[in-house]
């Protein structure tokens, strides 16, 4: 609800400003232009969030995911203790995390969403507990060693070299998701003791 109010301040913001400084006539023609720019952008990507979404799907009734969890158990079972006990949550955990690993965010919030739910506590369901906030900051953060989307939308754009960007990506998404960790460590031992 907020974001819908944010937004259409900025919308009003926008006209405003048009009108005051006499940009009226360029703002109408940008808007239905940046429309068609905005429905372009939504097929180009649909493509590529289904190919990866079957991908995913395909990946877990071929049981790639199990294995794929098994392998991980190490560092699934220090971040996310439920994956312990939780086989179902640790195999959405760890597709999750390989999708984010390929840069396939979008293909990655099914599973994401179905590691959440896993992870509702009964007695306090409105509460994110947190293991739910350190999957929220490895999503938001994530750790990318191919960043396939960026990749397909820098090319679509007419990009000669779309992945030249892989180590500022591999620097950026390291730091970012270890701060983000360190940050969600840090505020959850604070809350248990504050």
């Amino acid at each position: 609800m907020l974001m819908s109010y944010i937004f259409a301040g900025m919308v009003l913001l926008s006209i405003i400003f048009a009108v005051i400084t006499g940009q009226g006539a360029a703002l109408a023609a940008a808007v239905p232009q940046g429309a068609q720019a905005g429905i372009t952008l939504a097929i180009s990507m649909a493509g590529s969030i289904c190919l990866w979404s079957g991908a995913g799907r395909l990946m877990e009734k071929a049981g790639f995911t199990d294995r794929l969890a098994k392998l991980l158990s190490p560092l699934l079972g220090r971040l996310f203790p439920g994956t312990k006990t939780d086989k179902a949550l640790a195999r959405d955990l760890s597709g999750n995390i390989c999708a984010n690993f390929l840069g396939l965010g979008n293909a990655a919030t099914p599973m994401g969403i179905r590691a959440t739910q896993r992870m509702i506590d009964p007695q306090q369901p409105t509460l994110a507990t947190d293991q739910m906030c350190r999957l929220i900051v490895l999503n938001t953060a994530s750790i990318q060693l191919i960043p396939s989307t960026v990749a397909a939308l820098r090319a679509s754009m007419g990009c000669p070299t779309p992945f030249d960007i892989l180590p500022a990506v591999w620097v950026t998404s390291f730091c970012s998701a270890g701060l983000g960790l360190l940050a969600a460590y840090f505020f959850g031992r604070l809350a248990k003791h504050g």
